[in-house]
This record gives C-alpha cells, sequence and structure tokens, in this order.
C-alpha cells in the first residue's frame, strides 16, 4: 500500500514538473512575442512619422510646382507679347528700309536744324536773364541815388522789357521853354553816373507834352517843343556829365503818347515829360536772331 501511494506521488510530481517547465516555456515565447509586437508598434509609429513627413513634403512639392506653373505660364505669355512686338518692330523696320537715301540726308539736316535752333533759344534765354538781371540792378541802383528826389518829379519803373525813367515837366522847364531849370541838374547828374556805369547799354530820351497848342518864334507847336527838350536832356548827360552821345538817341513824341486823358490840369502836368528809357544794344540783342550776323 505504501508503495503504491509512493508511486502515485512521484507520478504528481513528476506531472507537475512537467506543466511547469510547459508554462515557463509559453511565458518565454510570450515575451518574444511581446517584444516582437513592441518592436512593430514601434516600426509602425516610426512608419506613420515618415509617411506624415513623406506628404509634407510631397505638398510643399506640390505647392511649389503650382506656384512654377503659374510663372511658366506668366513667361509664355511675356514670350508671346516679346514675339508679337518683334514682328511689329520688324514691320515698321521694313517699312523704314525703303526710305531713300535723300529722305535720310533730310532727316539729319532736319535734326541738325532743330540742335542749331535750340542752341539758339538757350543763348536767347541766356541773354533775356542777363537783361532782366540788368534792369533790376538800374532800377535798384536808380531808386537808391534818387532816393531824395520826389516821387513827383521822378518815376522809375520797368515796362516791355526796359526801364523808364520818367522826369517832369516842371522840375526840368519853364513853361514853354527847353531851357533845363538849374535845379534839375542835381538830378540829371545823378542818373548820368547810373549811366555812366553801364556801358553796355543804350539810352533813348522821349520828350513828350499834353494837347495845349503852343507857338512861339522858336517853337512850331507841341511836337517841336517835345523834340527841343529832348535834345536838351541829352546834350546836358553828353556835356555836362559825360555821357557817350553815341550810346543816346533823342525825340519827341509831341501830345501823341499821353500817360493819362488831357481833360484836367492834374492830368495834363502828368503828361507834360521827358523820359529816359534805357534799354540793351539792340544790334546785339537782335544776332541773336541771325546765327551769321556779324561773320
Amino acid at each position: 500500500m505504501k508503495q503504491t501511494l509512493l508511486a502515485v506521488a512521484m507520478l504528481f510530481v513528476l506531472g507537475s514538473c512537467a506543466s511547469k517547465k510547459k508554462l515557463l516555456s509559453a511565458q518565454k515565447q510570450a515575451n518574444e512575442i511581446q517584444i516582437q509586437l513592441d518592436k512593430a508598434r514601434a516600426d509602425l509609429n516610426d512608419c506613420d512619422s515618415r509617411t506624415a513627413s513623406l506628404n509634407n513634403d510631397l505638398k510643399a512639392k506640390n505647392d511649389e510646382l503650382t506656384s512654377k506653373n503659374a510663372k511658366m505660364k506668366e513667361l509664355e505669355e511675356q514670350v508671346e507679347f516679346l514675339k508679337k512686338n518683334n514682328n511689329n518692330l520688324l514691320d515698321r523696320m521694313s517699312d523704314l528700309s525703303v526710305i531713300s537715301k535723300e529722305g535720310s540726308e533730310s532727316i539729319k539736316k532736319s535734326l541738325a536744324m532743330m540742335d542749331q535752333q535750340g542752341a539758339q533759344i538757350r543763348d536767347l534765354n541766356k541773354s533775356i536773364q542777363h537783361k532782366d538781371s540788368l534792369n533790376m540792378a538800374l532800377v535798384l541802383n536808380l531808386k537808391r541815388s534818387l532816393a531824395d528826389v520826389s516821387d513827383e518829379d521822378v518815376q522809375i519803373e520797368v515796362k516791355k522789357g526796359v526801364v523808364y525813367v520818367s522826369l517832369s515837366d516842371k522840375m526840368l522847364f519853364r513853361s514853354g521853354s527847353s531851357v533845363i531849370n538849374s535845379a534839375a541838374d542835381n538830378v540829371l547828374g545823378k542818373v548820368a553816373k547810373i549811366l555812366n556805369d553801364y556801358k553796355e547799354i543804350e539810352i533813348l530820351i522821349e520828350g513828350h507834352t499834353d494837347n495845349v497848342p503852343i507857338a512861339t518864334d522858336k517853337v512850331a507847336d507841341n511836337w517841336d517843343l517835345s523834340v527841343l527838350r529832348a535834345t536838351a536832356v541829352a546834350r546836358t548827360l553828353q556835356k555836362k556829365y559825360g555821357v557817350e552821345p553815341v550810346r543816346m538817341i533823342a525825340g519827341g513824341r509831341g501830345e501823341y503818347l499821353p500817360k493819362v486823358a488831357n481833360d484836367s490840369a492834374p492830368n495834363r502836368s502828368l503828361n507834360r515829360r521827358t523820359e529816359i528809357i534805357i534799354t540793351p544794344k539792340l544790334d546785339q540783342f537782335f544776332n541773336l536772331y541771325t546765327p551769321n550776323a556779324g561773320k
């Protein structure tokens, strides 16, 4: 009986050992499978990351391709535009090629003439600017020199590009006379000093009267009186103050160029005047219009 129980116990022990071995083996396989599973999951995650990265790269490439296609289309349109312009230019060159040699020479002459005219215009503008600057200097110097003289006796202004110095009749002459008053010498001396400082100007002296008739043994009429008064001023500037006579012109306007209507005594007084008109040398000025003048 004891032997039987011992045999059964031995069988149980042996069976238990075999089951434990199987269990350990199964556990080992399970661990290996778990390791493989974890590796597979890691590989899957890595694959997903790479797939996402590749998708991003693919999207960027697609965007870049779309942009390049748009630029390509724009370039193709530009090429087409240039082709059309090139054809137009070729057509124009074809038209121009029929211009004769005489026509080409004519065009060259016209261009040369335009250049010459442009140079003349530049010279003329320079001369006008110089004349305007000269007029401004003259006016300032005259007004400074004659600052102590009444505005009723002397008026200085620029009209039509020249300087006018208007001297009143009552300051210069007695009524109906062409003899200059001694009191006027001071004024004429100051004017003469300015005139002598500017040798490149010419001087026109004009006498003016009102419309009241005059007739004496020495004066035939107002026109005669205006001329005599102008020459009296010119003679005084020449002989007393050294103004070169070659620069002066003396003339009379009589009653025919009044400043205001001769309808009152004050207005008639304004019209009785002698004007010293200061101008640039006209021959030099007008030579600008004729390039070959003086050659």
